[in-house]
């Protein structure tokens, strides 16, 4: 007798989640690439590019030549806050060729209480911008250290800035997917983002949801002002979304698509690795609660498992309203896929990918209760007294599975 209302349930779910959601599942927008020859010098403010680093001596030689390449004709500064490193992050920095003088290297601070690293680093680099751009006429923009950026990146982020008026310009840079455990996983991180953040929401000046991707956040000077600067999000492990709702809540307008200019270049070669970048920022989400961790798990089988055990083990109408529901979970999953050139097929595995999720959320949950905390780069948080936190509770059930990779909590 319960079969027939829960087809009913998540049936529902998913017409509302097609037709009511934002359109998550379409593609989102890509911007069209700028060259700095198409800028007008008028049009150029100038910009400083702060970089977080810590123990990146795999990946920063690149993403600091990438950024000291960039073919913007404004005044382009590239500030690296070397987070107490201890791989020679920073030498490795000072040693890649900087014929224009664009590069300062900052040794960072110890960290004071109630501030999570990588906001702490970010928070020195742009100190150091301001004392080098006093006028606020310009953009900032925040990278990690593991991203490689095309030489038209900057000029095409300042660019749609300029032309929208707008006060932040996010783009989620491209991931890799190469290993299987990168096929089968990174294409669902994408398409959880935004399911959360529905990129058309986000982009509605009228919408209150507001969301940001860590890897390309570029901000007007003015913006970050009016709303405290860095040190109004210093405890946030979340920190992009949580900026991107600071800055739309005071009345900026923002931006989020994805990219083709910016790459990330730190690989996930095995489902363990995605699993430790979920788990270590999962049950934060959910504000430590043992009850919303519940309420997570029951919408995750509502909503991604159940209507394929409704198809395959039931019969008459809920069989019929569970492969009803199926169809159009793989059907919004393949405009994503068909992004990161996969097959289609994929999308039989949706549910067995959601399971992987869920299963990472609970881990997360566990480690915590085990005083293990949030654990990264060899630090740990925890939140004995409320000072790290999200500032973002409560934000649904896919929040769990889509703000760990490729954002570093330092």
């Amino acid at each position: 007798m319960l079969l027939l209302p829960l087809s009913i349930l998540v049936f529902v779910i998913w017409v509302g989640l097609i037709f009511c959601h934002g359109w998550f599942w379409q593609a989102g927008p890509i911007l069209s690439p700028v060259r700095g020859a198409q800028l007008k010098r008028a049009d150029c403010p100038e910009v400083c590019i702060v970089v977080p680093a810590r123990d990146e001596a795999a990946s920063v030689k690149q993403c600091v030549g990438s950024l000291l390449a960039q073919d913007y004709p404004g005044l382009l500064h590239v500030i690296l806050v070397d987070d107490n490193s201890t791989d020679g992050t920073g030498r490795l920095a000072r040693s890649v060729p900087d014929p224009r003088r664009r590069l300062t290297v900052v040794s960072g601070k110890a960290r004071p209480a109630g501030w999570s690293g990588k906001l702490w680093a970010v928070a020195q680099g742009v100190a150091r911008a301001r004392e080098m751009v006093p006028d606020s006429s310009g953009f900032v923009l925040l990278t990690d250290a593991d991203i490689t950026h095309d030489p038209r990146h900057v000029s095409t982020l300042v660019a749609k800035a300029q032309a929208g008026k707008l006060d932040q310009v996010s783009e989620m840079v491209e991931l890799n997917c190469a290993s299987p455990a990168e096929r089968m996983l990174v294409p669902a991180f994408v398409f959880f983002f935004a399911l959360l953040y529905p990129f058309a929401s986000v982009n509605n000046p009228r919408s209150r949801v507001a969301g940001a991707a860590g890897g390309t956040v570029l901000v007007r000077w003015s913006a970050l002002a009016r709303i405290g600067g860095i040190e109004s999000l210093r405890g946030a492990l979340i920190d992009d979304c949580t900026l991107a709702a600071h800055i739309k809540h005071s009345g900026g307008r923002i931006y989020l698509g994805h990219s083709c200019l910016a790459r990330s270049i730190r690989p996930y070669p095995h489902p363990s690795d995605i699993w430790r970048m979920v788990a270590r920022t999962a049950y934060v989400q959910l504000g430590y609660s043992p009850l919303m961790l519940v309420g997570t798990v029951i919408g995750m089988v509502l909503v991604w498992i159940a209507p394929l055990q409704l198809a395959l083990f039931s019969h008459g109408l809920p069989c019929l309203l569970g492969a009803g529901a199926w169809v159009m979970s793989m059907a919004s999953y393949t405009p994503t896929l068909r992004r990161f050139n996969q097959s289609p097929s994929w999308a039989l595995l949706l549910p067995v990918i959601a399971g992987f999720y869920t299963l990472a959320t609970v881990g997360s949950a566990l480690d915590h209760h085990r005083g293990r905390g949030t654990v990264w780069k060899n630090r740990a948080y925890t939140e004995p007294d409320g000072a790290i936190s999200t500032h973002m509770r409560g934000e649904g059930t896919a929040a769990v599975m889509n703000r760990s990779m490729g954002d570093d909590v330092g």
